[in-house]
């Protein structure tokens, strides 16, 4: 894994948000109390163990700002612009992706793709015609593995950092932002995107177009209490369908950008509002 992206974006100082400064001390009690009054292990083991569970149902909860810096909305100075960002998260997809792209050109929209570096090693002119259309590529992991989420230190850099590898080297641009599959994490995950100059992004809502069929149930997620300041989430990779087959983002996506427009509300990228 290199550095190549350390050049583009400098790395963020990384500051132990105020649960885990509290879960560090609560361990180091705990174990001292052990030492001091060895009798005392199962209350400390007890109180251990429920710190664990607290810091991973945490991490369960992909909106949640407890274990560090995360954008659920966009900054205050561009929801005031009236600005939203729509994702499109999994691809790139050769099947999906060309088909958003038409539409977003379509409503004269930029949105925001978080790609899985190994699509986009596999599909890099695709990739690259994304960018070419005015839009932002972020990591979104190298493989989208499941257990992302239990992964230590080294599993999470190797993951995040060959992603941002790949995405730079097929479309020369280094991703800003991050998203965790399925937006699950760990506490050790902050440290590692500070490392690599990365902002942790998830969503406002989304519509669980990945597993529902019902596209009227997904554009409704999406558009209820639609206002600025949101991050929309949508799929082009691991797309679920509607029973007469068709990717439900396609049958969405014209709507919602429709309800968009006659919200006055601009899309813009997430690093689009980052200046």
């Amino acid at each position: 894994m290199s550095d190549t992206m350390t050049s583009n974006a400098p790395r963020r100082p990384w500051r132990p948000a105020p649960v885990l400064s509290a879960s560090i001390a609560l361990q180091v009690a705990a174990l001292a109390a052990i030492a001091i009054r060895p009798h005392a292990w199962p209350w400390a083991l007890g109180a251990m163990f429920a710190d664990h569970l607290l810091l991973t149902g945490i991490g369960l909860w992909p909106r949640s700002t407890l274990l560090g810096p995360n954008w659920t909305r966009l900054p205050d100075e561009a929801a005031a612009r009236g600005a939203i960002a729509i994702t499109i998260d999994d691809g790139p997809d050769p099947d999906n992706t060309p088909r958003v792209l038409d539409l977003l050109e379509r409503h004269i929209v930029k949105a925001t793709f978080f790609c899985v570096g190994e699509r986009v090693l596999r599909y890099p002119e695709l990739a690259r015609e994304i960018v070419r259309r005015g839009h932002a590529i972020e990591n979104h992991s190298q493989r989208h593995r499941h257990h992302f989420s239990v992964m230590g230190p080294g599993g999470l850099a190797k993951e995040i950092g060959q992603a941002q590898d790949s995405i730079t080297g097929v479309i020369g641009v280094a991703p800003r932002f991050f998203r965790a599959p399925a937006g699950l994490r760990n506490p050790l995950l902050e440290p590692v995107l500070t490392r690599f100059g990365l902002r942790l992004a998830s969503w406002t809502r989304r519509g669980f177009d990945t597993a529902s069929h019902d596209a009227k149930m997904v554009l409704g997620r999406l558009t209820r209490n639609l206002g600025p300041g949101d991050i929309l989430l949508l799929h082009d990779g691991h797309a679920g369908r509607t029973r007469a087959g068709e990717p439900i983002v396609l049958e969405v996506l014209p709507k919602l950008l429709t309800a968009v427009a006659a919200a006055n509300l601009r899309p813009i990228t997430l690093r689009e509002a980052l200046t």
